[in-house]
């Protein structure tokens, strides 16, 4: 068995690790497909249309956005925005992001279920984001177990929300796939390469939930250690 400060020591390093290992993954993937051009030469801006198009949606615009991977989709304002380098990219990679973009786009308009539950989750766990890590240190240091408790409710919303987001993105990948394929803008020779690129920016939401259900799960542990002293 290893030391209590030992294991702790290399909790913290996991959890530092394991995000930056999954940025580094999409980054590296990114980087690489972005040189790679798909045979239909297709822009991301192109691609996206196209798949609103074909689904019915013409009613959601397509916007250019500053940044590197800022790409997303506004449900609010039923616009999809590509960052510069996908707008006008002729790329796999530029290809995989406006499609999966579009995917959340065609989930929205499915009235897909988990994208609804993570809406109406977005306010309690923003907030709970905010104020659970004051109320866990308030409630370790001062020893209060109900403060302490309050914290975990709390992280537990934000937590739930990072579950949640798994499904969605999942979901708006594998429609990006489908779309993708059944409009040619790849070929068949093309869908390995395009997965992966989807697959790398899958893991960064895997690493966000690992970590965070390790941190609720220390939280949870340390408050029954204290009610049980």
């Amino acid at each position: 068995m290893l030391g209590g400060l030992g294991g702790y020591i290399i909790y913290i390093a996991l959890l530092m690790i394991i995000p930056i290992w999954a940025q580094s993954k999409v980054k590296n993937t990114y980087n690489k497909y972005s040189k790679k051009a798909t045979s239909s030469q297709m822009t991301g801006a192109q691609v996206a249309r196209k798949i609103l198009d074909d689904n019915g949606l013409y009613n959601i615009s397509i916007e250019e956005t500053k940044g590197m991977l800022s790409d997303h989709y506004d449900p609010r304002k039923k616009v999809v925005r590509l960052s510069t380098g996908n707008f006008h990219g002729q790329s796999m990679a530029s290809s995989a992001v406006a499609a999966h973009e579009v995917g959340h786009a065609i989930q929205d308009a499915e009235e897909y279920a988990f994208l609804r539950f993570r809406s109406a989750l977005v306010p309690v766990a923003s907030f709970g984001s905010n104020i659970s890590f004051f109320l866990i240190l308030a409630g370790i240091f001062l020893q209060m177990s109900n403060l302490l408790l309050f914290g975990i409710i709390f992280m537990s919303a934000a937590v739930l929300f990072q579950l949640v987001t798994l499904p969605v993105e999942f979901d708006a990948s594998s429609r990006a796939m489908t779309q993708l394929v059944s409009t040619g803008v790849i070929r068949n020779n093309e869908e390995r390469e395009t997965k992966k690129v989807l697959n790398a920016a899958a893991m960064t939401y895997v690493a966000a939930a690992l970590v965070a259900v390790a941190e609720l799960v220390r939280f949870i542990l340390i408050y029954f250690a204290g009610n049980n002293d």
